[in-house]
């Protein structure tokens, strides 16, 4: 029996909870209570940005904070193949999220206490750096706590998802009510005159350290020494062959013709997701910016603040994750490879944008500009329609592609193809900058029909290309 086997061993004498390691859950909080603290400040991040000096946001405009946007959470995504490299080199996963952990509270802190653009390039700077040692070496701890082949990984991945999404559920609505009602100044007629952007990032802060206690408490308890050291440098008995099923010693070998198809696939399936990420990134920039403006949101007498439908996606990844992990392992859903899951999110993105499409038929408006009267808004059914269908393209897309990446890397470059997962979504941050940047100049209805017709094909491209992509994953689903 080789060391790695014996501390899964160990992983499972502990018991489980609803069928997965008790460990599965100290990460699920984790990763909870990290999205908490990003989704929370991206929800006021376009609105902060874009709001006049008077108020308290930043007075840029719209196109220019779009760019700034992307390039933000761009980067976010590109750190994580230099943190995971270092995690899997240097510190080992456990220190790394430590560390980015830490990091991203002092980012939150400072776009707290400076409320000018210095303080904005900083505390963003401080939460890319943070992002990148945290965000690749928790995901790949979740597929560590599992033997090779385990058919529970995608369930798990599911299940650790609904974590991710239940921080960024809460985080709009609880940020929503401090920035829009508690810490908001309002006139006599009840409309608001300056807003608490700045509380708002302060309670991401105190998410960010609510996780990091968490973690460093229990972590020595329920993962024992899962990522503690890194994993280039194990002993060559804890790593075992690629097929997982040997314990020949691979840690100073090439990598085999097997290992590199794999590892192949997981660049093709990094570049499609570029461009569903794109698209559905749009829900913090043009979207949001859309919605403040031309969606009528009034709910019975009430109209519900912007930042609050932030909240829409993860609510129903949060009542829909659980349907998706039981269907995964139902023995219609082990019949779907992870390429025709993917390429079912792509096509389900674009419909969701059609939605928004039907939105703008509803809006009227007369003038440009500054000048611009708006007659008539877009009934809010359109909107939440359009967050259903990316919410089930996501749950095809990107929990099984967290999942199919620790099945297929070898476990020596583990965190660092994670981080080139995670690639893909620094390309597609800043191209959908750039696409919420021409909404102004070419039209709403436009960039959604693009974005629509464009990801449907794609989707329909890689369902073409499942067969051989399966073959390239030599037995792996």
């Amino acid at each position: 029996m080789t060391k790695s086997n014996d501390l899964i061993d160990r992983i499972e004498a502990q018991g489980t909870f609803l069928g997965h390691p008790k460990g599965l859950y100290l990460l699920f909080f984790t990763e909870m209570w990290e999205r908490f603290s990003y989704y929370g400040m991206r929800a006021i991040l376009m609105l902060y940005m874009t709001k006049l000096w008077m108020e308290n946001g930043l007075n840029i405009e719209g196109a220019t904070a779009s760019l700034i946007y992307g390039y933000f959470t761009g980067f976010v995504y590109l750190t994580p193949i230099i943190g995971g490299w270092i995690a899997d080199n240097y510190l080992g996963q456990r220190k790394s999220i430590t560390i980015g952990g830490i990091t991203m509270f002092v980012g939150q802190l400072v776009l707290f206490s400076i409320n000018t653009h210095l303080g904005l390039a900083l505390g963003l700077f401080l939460l890319i750096l943070g992002n990148g040692m945290f965000k690749p070496n928790i995901s790949t701890m979740v597929g560590q706590l599992y033997r090779p082949n385990d058919d529970r990984r995608d369930s798990a991945f599911s299940i650790f998802y609904m974590g991710i999404n239940l921080g960024a559920l809460l985080a709009p609505i609880v940020i929503a009510l401090l920035t829009d009602n508690i810490f908001a100044t309002k006139g006599a007629d009840g409309q608001i005159i300056s807003y608490g952007y700045k509380y708002g990032f302060l309670a991401a802060a105190i998410g960010m350290a609510i996780g990091q206690l968490l973690f460093n408490w229990l972590s020595a308890k329920y993962l024992l020494e899962i990522g503690v050291e890194p994993g280039a440098k194990k002993k060559p008995e804890v790593i075992s062959q690629s097929d997982n099923t040997s314990t020949k010693p691979t840690v100073k070998q090439p990598l085999t013709h097997e290992e590199k198809q794999r590892i192949t696939v997981i660049f093709i399936l990094t570049f499609f997701v570029i461009f569903f990420w794109a698209g559905f990134e749009q829900a913090g920039s043009s979207m949001t910016l859309y919605t403040d403006k031309y969606i009528d949101r009034h709910l019975f007498g009430w109209e519900i603040p912007t930042a609050i439908f932030q909240s829409v996606n993860p609510l129903f990844i949060v009542l829909l994750g659980p349907i998706f992990a039981w269907f995964w392992n139902s023995k219609y859903g082990a019949k779907l490879t992870t390429p025709v899951k993917m390429s079912l999110g792509m096509i389900l993105l674009g419909v969701g944008f059609l939605f928004m499409l039907f939105a703008t038929f509803g809006v009227k408006t007369s003038g440009t500009g500054s000048s611009e009267v708006i007659s008539q808004k877009a009934a809010l059914i359109w909107l939440v329609m359009t967050y259903f269908f990316h919410t089930i393209g996501e749950l095809c897309l990107s929990p099984v592609g967290l999942s199919v990446v620790t099945k297929l890397a070898p476990l020596k470059l583990a965190s660092m193809l994670m981080g080139v997962w995670m690639l893909s979504s620094f390309v597609a941050n800043i191209m959908g900058g750039y696409i919420a940047m021409y909404v102004e100049k070419l039209g709403a209805a436009t960039i959604f029909v693009s974005i629509a017709i464009f990801v449907i094909s794609l989707g329909l491209l890689m369902l073409l290309l499942t067969s051989r992509l399966s073959k390239m994953m030599h037995g792996v689903k």
